[in-house]
């Protein structure tokens, strides 16, 4: 298909800031494009404010993201399931060229037209790279590093992008377009959040290979620019992309130590790692809420452990050896619960939490909820009083939960 998207997306302008980077102005929902197809180019207030929280919360997590400016009612109302409050989002990137971008161009078999998008990517994202004898592959090698990092970002916290296709995924390295997207709440490496994902193909533990599948559909587009000989521009490529996986493994495991306090390296860690991840998957615990309890737990406080677990005993043979794990840092515990506070988000936007904030606009154009939401995800490290509320995983009357794209 050379044609991606739903055509609700318009580019405003590219806006030079005073240190001189660069950013996009995009609106989305705006109207019909001549890329809407039989779409009506609109959007409804409850996907456009599922952008915003998601966005703010992912830049407030450290996670490379577009952000939203702002989010506009228009006083319509669109027929979607039912007939929903219209509303446009504008979004800020440092820029929307994504791999999508380079499969259009390159459908159209124009290689002038290829090699001046790949010269603007290169210089507007990795100027770095201009000079170098081949600065395509080059190029390539930059934009799997990214991803690869930034898909370990999204494991790391229990994100689920929920539609990896080629049109989201961009060349900076941003996380874009929060449609059906959720976190986790019990770990579930099969988890699916998207009401159109039904043969799981963009399940949590399928985040990896789905950025390295994006990655391949991107070295397609560059290989007459890798060299003249096809064989040899496959071969060039080809080498990049099977380098994906070890990289993405470095990026998470790197992570993943920092999630448990380990500042060194050593062997055991991917299997103590694993089998901290096995216990959560045969106990349905929290994601989220497990990490802080283990820090609580460094700390002599152990009911917040021992709450996600029927049995007290379950994780003891874990604990002993993630202990003398520890001892193998020569870091005091205080510092080693601080440390691991720091690496693991107390407030996250909980899917209940964003579908309340969310059903509040949508019937009573109550914007309180959102406004109050935003302000704990601002500090999502950090434990506040009277915010208990947002740390508290899904009740269990949340039951399945599913999102929507909102087109």
């Amino acid at each position: 298909s050379p044609q991606l998207g739903d055509g609700r997306a318009l580019l405003l302008a590219e806006v030079i800031a005073a240190d001189d980077k660069r950013f996009d102005i995009h609106l989305k929902g705006s109207g019909r494009t001549v890329f809407s197809r039989r779409g009506d180019g609109k959007a409804v207030i409850g996907p456009v404010l599922r952008e915003y929280i998601l966005g703010e919360a992912m830049h407030r997590l450290g996670v490379p993201t577009t952000r939203a400016l702002s989010v506009t009612c228009t006083g319509e109302r669109i027929m979607r399931d039912r007939m929903l409050p219209g509303a446009v989002l504008a979004r800020v990137a440092s820029s929307h060229l994504r791999v999508g971008t380079f499969q259009f161009v390159a459908l159209k078999g124009d290689l002038s037209k290829l090699k001046v998008l790949a010269d603007y990517a290169i210089e507007r994202h990795y100027p770095q790279l201009q000079g170098r004898d081949n600065p395509y592959l080059s190029l390539l090698e930059s934009v799997c590093q990214k991803q690869a990092l930034l898909v370990a970002q999204w494991m790391s916290i229990g994100f689920v992008h929920g539609v990896m296709n080629t049109d989201n995924i961009t060349i900076s390295g941003e996380t874009i377009d929060y449609g059906p997207c959720a976190f986790l709440d019990a770990f579930d490496p099969s988890a699916v959040f998207s009401s159109i994902d039904t043969q799981g193909r963009y399940a949590y533990a399928k985040q990896p290979s789905m950025a390295q599948w994006g990655m391949t559909r991107f070295a397609e587009t560059l290989l007459p620019l890798l060299a003249d000989d096809e064989d040899c521009a496959i071969a060039l490529a080809t080498a990049v992309l099977n380098a994906f996986e070890a990289d993405y493994q470095q990026q998470w495991l790197i992570l993943m130590r920092q999630k448990l306090a380990f500042t060194t390296q050593k062997a055991e860690d991917l299997a103590l790692i694993n089998e901290l991840l096995a216990l959560m998957v045969a106990h349905a615990v929290d994601y989220t809420s497990l990490f802080r309890a283990l820090a609580d737990w460094l700390l002599g406080q152990h009911e917040p452990l021992r709450a996600l677990f029927e049995k007290d005993d379950i994780m003891k043979n874990w604990l002993e050896r993630w202990s003398l794990r520890l001892q193998q840092e020569g870091v005091d515990i205080q510092v080693q619960a601080t440390f691991m506070n720091q690496a693991n988000a107390l407030y996250i936007p909980r899917n209940h939490l964003v579908e309340s904030v969310i059903e509040a606009a949508e019937q009573n154009e109550n914007y309180a909820p959102f406004k109050a939401l935003l302000n704990v995800l601002e500090k999502p490290y950090e434990k506040r009083p009277g915010l208990g509320s947002y740390a508290l995983a899904a009740p269990s009357s949340f039951g399945d939960y599913r999102t929507f794209c909102g087109t």
